[in-house]
């Protein structure tokens, strides 16, 4: 009886002894293996770009058929195969990754047009038929013959006019066009005055109005939201809006684009100061002395209701006048937009303001 609860015992006990075993054998493999990596320094490699990786690898482990563990990926047929015996193991696999292929066999790998723009009618998302391809000279390039040429230039105007049949793509691109050519803006700002004459219609405020008109508000308040200002006078005669009542017709848009939009930005003397420093070619010295000027009495009350490009071109002509480089009342006035009279007065406030240190 005794023998028999022995022999039960010890197929346990000879359990636990091959366990102990086994766990001193990996703890002696982990220890080796530690200090073979410490001791060895690998190579570092970069890692691919994953823009430019091919992500079909869906198999990992050995073979089903012949445990192997070699896999072959067929990118174009999107398999993974065993190289040993063939089997296919994974098949219509999606890569993720990037296709940079160009099937214009060309040096660009980018398949991507030209990002949108709010300055064309259709933010640049259709295509079209580009004159500059179409005249004499790039036409015979292309090896075309004169009739062919003139077939294709009958095809841009068709297809030109095809885009433009609804009033509100014609308005757009009427006034897109007076953006672009008589704006004078930079890019950045050429798209938010694109951006607000696109809210003006969607608000009606178009409708009844010239398309010159809206665009040249829009144009001028994009300027004055990004702090470099244009004077009233030179949208005007930029936009062909010379005459007294034209002017007055301006203001009142302004006003309405404004107050509609919300745009509410007051613009100050000293926006105008770099812009008019250097139209009339002053050294830098004065305009530091400008703005030292403007520091001291710009809080004052007595600039209330004055024009700021008035404001503005009187201390510049201040500032000159106690440098080296002096500008004429006629040249400052030129660059300011005010008369010599208005030039004076404002004159006389700021020597009251600010007395001559002579």
């Amino acid at each position: 009886m005794r023998e028999l609860v022995l022999n039960n015992r010890s197929p346990t006990i000879q359990l636990r002894v091959d366990k102990m075993e086994r766990r001193t054998k990996s703890r002696g493999a982990r220890k080796k293996s530690t200090s073979t990596a410490t001791n060895r320094r690998e190579e570092f490699s970069p890692s691919s770009r994953p823009s430019r990786a091919r992500n079909t690898e869906a198999v990992s482990g050995a073979c089903k058929i012949c445990a192997s563990d070699e896999w072959d990926t067929d990118v174009t047929r999107g398999e993974t195969t065993c190289s040993v015996c063939g089997y296919v193991a994974a098949e219509n696999m999606i890569d993720p990754g990037a296709e940079w292929v160009n099937h214009s066999q060309g040096t660009d790998r980018s398949r991507v047009g030209a990002p949108t723009t709010l300055t064309l009618s259709d933010k640049g998302l259709s295509s079209e038929i580009s004159r500059i391809d179409l005249t004499s000279g790039a036409a015979k390039r292309h090896g075309m013959s004169g009739k062919q040429a003139r077939e294709w230039r009958r095809r841009q105007r068709i297809d030109q006019r095809s885009k433009t049949r609804d009033s509100r793509a014609r308005n757009l691109t009427k006034a897109m066009q007076f953006i672009r050519d008589r704006g004078n803006l930079p890019p950045q700002i050429e798209q938010q005055a694109a951006s607000l004459y696109r809210k003006s219609v969607e608000n009606g405020l178009v409708t009844g109005r010239s398309i010159r008109g809206v665009s040249a508000a829009c144009v001028y308040i994009a300027a004055r939201e990004a702090k470099i200002p244009r004077r009233i006078e030179d949208i005007g005669e930029a936009f062909d809006m010379r005459s007294e009542v034209e002017e007055k017709e301006l203001k009142r848009t302004i006003r309405l684009v404004a107050r509609n939009l919300g745009t509410h930005h007051i613009t100050g003397p000293e926006e105008y100061f770099e812009r008019f420093h250097s139209e009339l070619q002053l050294p830098p010295s004065v305009l530091g002395a400008t703005r030292d000027i403007w520091k001291k009495v710009g809080e004052n009350l007595s600039w209330q209701g004055k024009k700021p490009s008035g404001i503005a071109g009187v201390i510049l002509y201040r500032a000159s006048q106690e440098s080296t480089s002096p500008r004429t009342q006629s040249e400052v006035c030129k660059v300011s937009g005010i008369s010599e009279v208005t030039l004076r007065g404002l004159l006389k406030i700021l020597n009251e303001l600010y007395p001559s240190a002579v």
